[in-house]
């Protein structure tokens, strides 16, 4: 069985940076990955017990995120367990389902487990829980969502130039009966999305009444159709839906095409988070993408530093808008050849960053 001093010899450095690799110490990128490498081909494994007893920590992080079957919380969580592993660290995540009491199951299940931090993508508006692991002295990181009244840095995106372009997208196509579907009222991410949309829309002459503003606590398919059926059956019907959620963006869709109409032809569709199967489905859906991945690492990044005791500021990362065909007016092979490259630059500048 390989030893740490091994592990040291093959990467060519001390046993202590060795150590500080395993621990998420390391400051420098090429000597982290040299470290990784000589750790998997020796097959090394950390005696974490006896780390635990010498140092107090696990090796162990925890994740709770809001809910597991959306594609994009799915891709987040994916993303986090990948930073924490090339750091070292286990992931353990539980799944909240947007239920605030499963989360604070989960969070208790997690301090028991004495985790060195805890990663949490809130369902509702919070809980009690999250101010007993502040309380706790727990290092703690919110990501996507804010919660009011915890102190704890927050990983998100910032949707305000995203929607600030949809505004303008839909203005240039004629759209001016703007429809969104949102969180409940007091939700804080759901409150921001509607007032920058509302702000965006109002810089063109272009109202959002409040008829055509749809909420609703189920932010899945079911939920998504029911808003898009008020909606429709409104005097006069929204030529446009912006629906914050790509679950219920999907039950947007189905409730349109069950009346026999058309998108764009009758009703123009746009989901916020971006699936990469968005680009395939009939029409593809214009979205508002965030940088998931980006965001993941950032989270994991920014609570190792609350683990070293060093100050943590929270991140906001920009979102951008993909214009595909679902508003009308689809764009041209170039055009969508062109956006097709600056995603994928996109996304090699952001794995290159995470080296």
């Amino acid at each position: 069985m390989a030893k740490i001093k091994d592990v040291a010899e093959r990467a060519g450095v001390s046993v202590a940076t060795v150590s500080r690799v395993l621990n998420g110490r390391s400051p420098v990128a090429e000597t982290r990955e040299r470290v990784l490498a000589a750790v998997e081909e020796l097959g090394y494994r950390p005696n974490n017990v006896a780390r635990a007893l010498r140092t107090a920590r696990t090796g162990t992080l925890g994740l709770v995120i809001s809910d597991l079957t959306n594609p994009f919380f799915t891709e987040l969580a994916d993303a986090v367990e990948d930073a924490a592993r090339g750091l070292g660290y286990s992931l353990v995540i539980g799944n909240a389902a947007e239920r605030p009491g499963q989360q604070d199951d989960y969070i208790r299940t997690l301090l028991d487990r004495r985790i060195d931090g805890l990663l949490v993508s809130s369902a509702g508006t919070g809980s009690a829980m999250l101010d007993e692991v502040v309380a706790s002295g727990t290092p703690l990181v919110l990501l996507d969502r804010i919660v009011p009244g915890v102190d704890a840095p927050c990983v998100r995106a910032d949707g305000s130039a995203a929607l600030t372009a949809l505004a303008a997208h839909l203005a240039t196509l004629g759209r001016r009966r703007p429809a969104i579907i949102v969180a409940p009222a007091g939700t804080p991410t759901g409150d921001e999305r509607l007032e920058l949309f509302r702000t965006a829309l109002a810089a063109h002459g272009i109202a959002l009444p409040d008829e055509r503003v749809g909420s609703t606590p189920d932010l899945q398919h079911p939920g998504g159709r029911q808003m898009m059926r008020g909606f429709l059956d409104l005097p006069e019907p929204p030529d446009a839906v912006l629906a914050t959620d790509n679950l219920m963006a999907l039950g947007a869709m189905d409730e349109i095409r069950a009346r026999g109409l058309r998108v764009p032809g009758d009703v123009a569709l746009v989901v916020y988070d971006d699936v990469p199967w968005f680009a395939h489905i009939d029409p593809p859906l214009t979205a508002i993408a965030q940088p998931t991945r980006e965001l993941g690492r950032a989270a994991v990044r920014t609570l190792l530093e609350r683990i070293e005791g060093r100050p943590a500021d929270s991140v906001l990362l920009p979102a951008r808008l993909v214009i595909r065909r679902s508003c009308g007016e689809p764009a041209t092979g170039q055009e969508e050849n062109a956006a097709r490259q600056d995603h994928t630059r996109q996304e090699i500048r952001q794995e290159r960053g995470s080296a």
